[in-house]
């Protein structure tokens, strides 16, 4: 991973020209009233690390349970390698399923656990012991073996249901938030797990998650989904550094979010007008129309702080503002600031310099950032 936590760029690009494992077409799913899926249209591809990631109650489930066939779709179609499963019960689907409570029979050894779904698809004998043993060490379990579930730690447990459920050789592996239940160390070292199993077996991911880091550390693409519906389909880097909508901005990372009006284009440049700020521009992304109304946004970690003597770079966006908070985080400061308009702006500022030399409450202070950061929004009312 490089230092903002994606996956190397070598490894981020998935073959979009590879088969499709997984295509939903205007899924829509409704328990009485209430719309849970609202109209997905999505495809993964063979061999993909995909994630759909939303907040709790999203639909992402859902979704999920579906793809599995635990749930029927109200409307439209859901395809497994061209081929329509819809009424298609969950035996008949080559797809396994990793909960985040292990289900593992804890009367069984680790082994045997393994072996379950592989003797139920009639392999026997050497070829048993010989995938058994394959899976095991691909999880790095070959020595526990013997052991029962109960003797080993939620970790291992996680590692012995994934490997249980690829020994069994699924096209397609649907993981339903399977580290939510490990603490925040583990949940890192099963993260680097996760990512070195799936490029070793080439097995399509399809991995369900609230969280938002481990989307952006395990996926080569993400699906952002909010009340049912999908905001922003794309390479990690693209969600986070260029999300479509206010929720993707708000929901993935922290983001300062300005609205605004378009006061002109020029050259490549939209020019924005925003209470309080001196200048502010974003590049061109879509067409837009003088005096409309669009929300801007800025992450916190490509904001410059600077005293009010300080000029920032020639054409950067910028606004002055008062220090209301400072937060030592480690490896870097979090300053939050008010500025004029009500708006409470934030910067993460490296800590390269001593701590003494910070900003305090009350101090004011030059915002400022390359206007190749600042991002338009395209549902600026929202």
């Amino acid at each position: 991973m490089d230092g903002h936590g994606f996956r190397p760029a070598e490894e981020q690009t998935p073959d979009t020209h590879a088969p499709v494992e997984v295509g939903l077409h205007g899924v829509t799913k409704r328990f009485s009233d209430q719309v849970a899926v609202d109209d997905i249209t999505l495809q993964v591809h063979e061999g993909e690390f995909f994630s759909v990631l939303g907040p709790s109650g999203c639909g992402k489930t859902t979704l999920l349970r579906m793809i599995a066939g635990f749930e029927d779709p109200t409307e439209g179609r859901i395809e497994l390698d061209g081929v329509d499963m819809v009424g298609v019960p969950p035996y008949r689907r080559d797809v396994n399923t990793v909960f985040q409570s292990y289900a593992l029979f804890p009367h069984m050894s680790v082994w045997d656990n393994v072996a379950y779904g592989v003797k139920r698809k009639g392999v026997r004998g050497a070829q048993l012991k010989k995938v058994v043993g394959e899976h095991l060490e691909l999880v790095r379990l070959s020595q526990y073996a013997k052991r029962r579930p109960a003797q080993l730690s939620g970790g291992q447990q996680q590692r012995v249901a994934i490997a249980r459920a690829l020994a069994a050789g699924p096209q397609l592996l649907l993981l339903d938030e399977p580290l939510g239940a490990l603490d925040a160390v583990l949940r890192k070292e099963l993260q680097i797990e996760l990512m070195r199993i799936q490029r070793e077996v080439g097995t399509t991911f399809l991995y369900v998650t609230h969280d938002q880091e481990e989307a952006l550390v395990l996926s080569h693409r993400i699906a952002v989904m909010n009340a049912g519906r999908l905001e922003q389909v794309g390479y990690p880097e693209d969600v986070y550094e260029r999300p479509a909508t206010r929720f993707v901005a708000g929901f993935i990372g922290t983001s300062n979010i300005l609205d605004a009006k378009v006061s002109g284009v020029r050259g490549r440049w939209v020019e924005l007008e925003a209470p309080g700020v001196a200048r502010l521009r974003a590049p061109v992304q879509r067409e837009v129309r003088h005096g409309q109304r669009v929300a801007a946004t800025v992450r916190p970690e490509k904001v410059h702080l600077y005293d009010l003597a300080e000029e920032p770079p020639s054409g950067w966006c910028a606004l002055t503002g008062t220090v209301r908070d400072v937060v030592y985080t480690g490896v870097s400061t979090q300053y939050v600031v008010d500025v004029p308009g009500g708006d409470v702006l934030v910067a993460f500022v490296q800590n390269t310099r001593r701590i003494d030399d910070a900003g305090s409450p009350g101090q004011p202070v030059r915002m400022a950032w390359d206007p190749d950061f600042t991002v338009l929004l395209e549902n600026a009312d929202d």
